[in-house]
């Protein structure tokens, strides 16, 4: 069990760096809303889920927007029902206490790299457990060290660090495209945030906007390719 742990450990080492740079960005965007290292250090341990935490740092305020917030983060967080249903084969026979402590610690990339595993047969519990465990490491520094070095930053505009936050974004929404298809969940997700931006208080456009996508995409029909696809499964 412990080389397992190792060795999961060490396969999510590569992506340490960016892990780490990424965390520290919202960090910074942390100490420009008056949040504290604790503050952070709480949010990393009870939620690690690196995009609901940048919209959870976006939306702090003096009046802290519960409802929308929590909202926000389920729709955010809803693809990992399926990425939980992936892994049902590696918890088979697992305790209800051990699934629900390691699924806590599975993030986008150890759920990735432990994948490429159990197609190889070498997909264990505690690999991904020693992949989660890494990274909520370097996560955890890393928005911490952006918390202590954010807040001696006064003026974060002069440094384009109010620009993060869009930025980040941008940079998750160009990786996540997966073409054509994506057209018009997308845009029926823009209009109606826009729209609820307008139209409605605090910060429900994010909630608005993120269903809306999600329910569009639900009923877009399958495309031939897909129907085919599926067919022949």
């Amino acid at each position: 069990m412990a080389s397992e742990f190792r060795r999961g450990f060490t396969a999510l080492l590569p992506v340490a760096a960016s892990v780490a740079v990424y965390g520290s960005v919202l960090g910074v965007l942390a100490a420009q809303k008056g949040l504290d290292w604790l503050d952070i250090l709480y949010m990393d341990l009870a939620v690690f889920a690196g995009s609901a935490q940048f919209v959870m740092v976006e939306m702090w305020g003096e009046r802290l927007p519960v409802l929308e917030m929590a909202a926000a983060v389920l729709v955010i967080n809803l693809r990992y029902l399926l990425v939980g249903a992936s892994l049902a084969p590696l918890f088979q026979g697992q305790p209800l206490w051990r699934k629900l402590g390691v699924i806590h610690l599975v993030a986008d990339e150890n759920w990735a790299v432990t994948m490429a595993e159990m197609r190889r047969g070498r997909g264990t519990v505690m690999f991904l457990l020693g992949g989660g465990v890494c990274l909520i490491g370097i996560w955890t520094l890393g928005t911490v060290v952006g918390v202590l070095g954010g807040s001696l930053i006064a003026h974060p505009e002069e440094y384009a660090l109010d620009f993060a936050f869009t930025a980040v974004f941008t940079a998750l929404t160009v990786g996540l495209w997966r073409g054509k298809r994506d057209c018009l969940p997308w845009l029926v997700a823009a209009v109606l945030a826009v729209l609820a931006e307008r139209w409605l208080p605090g910060k429900w456009y994010i909630v608005i906007g993120g269903i809306g996508g999600a329910i569009a995409a639900m009923l877009q029909p399958e495309s031939t390719q897909e129907a085919a696809h599926a067919t022949s499964r």
